[in-house]
């Protein structure tokens, strides 16, 4: 069995050669894009956005608040869970659109 000294040296050389071959694909595929773009007479403004479409959640700004409580000031978007503020109100008989902004 080997020794943790040995298996760390091990590992150290072994994330090495991942680098290496993970610096040497990248080249290619630069090199391989950079052979295209010459053939088909493309420069980087042909090739459209400097950032690539982001498919999923959008930037996870802030959303306006569609409720606020008069009294306290305290606000609710209309996304999530209800806060406790809006379901103690509830609760006591009020109606979601006596806190409409």
């Amino acid at each position: 069995m080997a020794s943790l000294k040995e298996l760390l040296a091990q590992k150290a050389q072994i994330e090495k050669q991942i680098d290496e071959v993970a610096r040497n694909e990248r080249a290619d595929a630069v090199a391989k894009v950079k052979a295209l773009m010459a053939e088909y007479g493309l420069t980087v403004a042909d090739l459209g956005s400097r950032a690539p479409a982001r498919a999923g959640k959008a930037s996870g700004g802030k959303v306006a608040a569609k409720y606020r409580d008069a009294a306290t000031g305290q606000t609710w978007s209309g996304r999530g869970l209800r806060p406790n503020w809006l379901k103690a109100a509830l609760a006591s008989g009020r109606k979601l659109e006596d806190f409409a902004v």
